[in-house]
């Protein structure tokens, strides 16, 4: 570098590792964006309850491999965990119908949505409970 030794190398050599942590992190940032954006359809950059169902009705159809109306643990390993499913199971019957999938979906968006608004912005998706979400919804 020209000016290696110099004030000047350092403030560019400092920069130039400043913009590469930028670009490093920023897939991580777009990640939890990407799901606002894809299923964000009043374009508010939030996501909303009924905005959430919506995408995780159509998972659950995704999901729905055999086509029963119902989600067994195979089919839904992957978006739900084994303590998910199974208290979303209340009927203990083994499987998830959509309505108990649905269920699951708003009992994480309530413990997302930490600001009480009724919507998920990207910093709410990036708890637990917000991962737990997408995982649901995308």
């Amino acid at each position: 570098m020209l000016y290696r030794n110099t004030n000047i190398g350092k403030i560019v050599s400092f920069s130039l590792l400043a913009a590469g942590l930028v670009l490093y992190s920023a897939p991580a940032a777009l990640a939890a964006s990407d799901v606002v954006t894809k299923y964000d359809k009043d374009s508010d950059k939030t996501l909303d309850l009924a905005e959430s169902k919506a995408a995780a009705g159509a998972a659950f159809d995704k999901l729905d491999k055999d086509a029963d109306k119902t989600l067994d643990p195979k089919e839904a390993k992957g978006a739900v965990g084994k303590k998910e499913f199974k208290a979303g199971d209340p009927d203990k019957d083994g499987t998830l119908t959509k309505d108990e999938y649905l269920a699951i979906v708003e009992q994480l968006f309530k413990k997302a949505d930490v600001n009480n608004e009724g919507t998920l912005d990207s910093k709410e998706l990036k708890s637990k409970a917000g991962r737990a979400l997408e995982r649901l919804i995308d």
